[in-house]
């Protein structure tokens, strides 16, 4: 706590300073006498100045939320000993708002007196958040000397990016050995009729079709297609990004990741991810809800850090990419590094999946035939590295917020669709 003056008791002493200036410049005893006044106030303001103490609580209405929520906060003020004039300020980190309260605020305080402030804080950009760095400036009663201090009783708030609608989720091209949603190509139990074939010892009488048995003279038992789980690794280029006032391309690739995230788990699939880019992060595939808040936790501390340094696959552990697993792939095709690896990827023989977030929508446009014409060859490079990644048989989805992702994923849907059907 540092103890300043204030703007009275400073005019104060400024005035006493003037007038013994002038006594010892004009040799006048008389000026002394009309100094002394104002040299008294600051030195009794200074000798009767009480220090204050006060006490503060910050207490948040939740510690997770989504984009657009609004959470409230309430700081309360215990003061032991009064405060005549106390003016306060919440830092508000970046991203977070104040929709409804004031902030600054000045009030008094009495004696032992106890009274809470309410913020309504608008929650307008993912990530993890640490409320409640308060900042205080306290006077007397004159305005004679002011107390300045910070308090740090900061509360974490994370904020998840808003789940966006998929009606649809991709259905991948091999399964796992476990039970799940999924149907596979290996026979076994399900619900999904495949072929017939006669009966032998241990089959179940239930399986047994009665009227090819009856047809045939005897018995024929029904073969299904096996439900099984699969993992789902989402893989985050997080080398560069494109941004804008209104946004990023690693908003977009948060809000399609967790969005993605919540509806394989929900139907018992097993889900990891890579971030790979400047900063390298993984989580190894797993399930449940206790999955899901891990993922996403990890998933906010997601950011964008320049490194010139080349990367590949090599520097994953093996584990993080398991066999069979379909990799659905978040990028906006900004650095050749990310490009490489995918590619790299495709040819380990992995079922890849491209989700390209595009990054026109947080460019300026160009201006000038010079600037149109190096956006039109840009474009053309970009459409040629789409054609690299078709020809090896990787579907690509362009998506931004205009298009939305379930169209991206139909489009992957569409592709493979007719992929099939040329291989069949």
């Amino acid at each position: 706590m540092t103890r300043t003056l204030g703007p009275k008791l400073v005019a104060y002493v400024a005035l006493a300073a003037t007038a013994l200036v002038a006594a010892l410049a004009l040799r006048l005893q008389e000026l002394v006498v009309v100094a002394l006044p104002f040299a008294l106030v600051p030195a009794v303001a200074l000798l009767l100045a009480r220090r204050p103490a006060v006490d503060v609580r910050l207490d948040l209405e939740r510690e997770r939320a989504l984009e657009g929520d609004e959470v409230e906060s309430v700081l309360t003020l215990d003061a032991s000993g009064g405060v005549d004039r106390l003016e306060m300020l919440l830092e508000v980190p970046r991203g977070l708002g104040i929709v409804d309260g004031r902030n600054p605020v000045a009030f008094h305080l009495g004696n032992d007196e106890v009274r809470p402030h309410v913020l309504r804080l608008r929650c307008g950009r993912w990530g993890g958040y640490r409320v409640g760095r308060v900042f205080f400036r306290a006077r007397d009663r004159f305005d004679l000397v002011a107390w300045e201090w910070d308090v740090d009783v900061r509360a974490p708030l994370k904020v998840y990016p808003r789940e966006e609608v998929v009606r649809e989720l991709l259905q991948p091209a091999e399964t796992q050995v476990f039970s799940g949603n999924h149907v596979a190509r290996q026979k076994g139990e399900g619900i999904e009729f495949v072929d017939l074939r006669q009966f032998t010892p241990g089959d179940r009488v239930r399986r047994v079709n009665w009227r090819a048995s009856a047809r045939r003279g005897e018995l024929w038992v029904n073969e299904q297609h096996a439900e099984r789980n699969a993992d789902v690794i989402l893989f985050l280029d997080t080398f560069t990004e494109a941004t804008s006032d209104g946004g990023s391309t690693l908003d977009l690739a948060l809000r399609a990741a967790a969005s993605l995230t919540a509806r394989y788990l929900q139907q018992k699939d097993r889900v990891g991810f890579v971030t790979f880019g400047g900063m390298l992060n993984w989580m190894l595939p797993g399930t449940g809800t206790t999955q899901l808040y891990r993922l996403v936790d990890s998933l906010i501390d997601t950011q964008i850090v320049f490194n010139y340094a080349w990367r590949d696959l090599g520097v994953l552990p093996r584990r993080t990419l398991p066999p069979k697993a379909m990799v659905v792939a978040l990028t906006p095709l900004l650095d050749d590094r990310a490009a490489g690896a995918l590619l790299d990827l495709r040819a380990r023989g992995f079922d890849l999946v491209l989700v390209e977030l595009a990054p026109q929508p947080f460019m300026a446009p160009p201006r000038g035939e010079i600037a149109a014409v190096a956006r039109r060859i840009w474009e053309l490079k970009r459409e040629a590295l789409r054609g690299r990644f078709r020809e090896a048989g990787v579907p690509v989805a362009v998506w931004d917020d205009d298009r939305g992702l379930a169209v991206g994923l139909e489009e992957v849907s569409q592709f493979r669709r007719r992929a099939r059907v040329a291989l069949g």
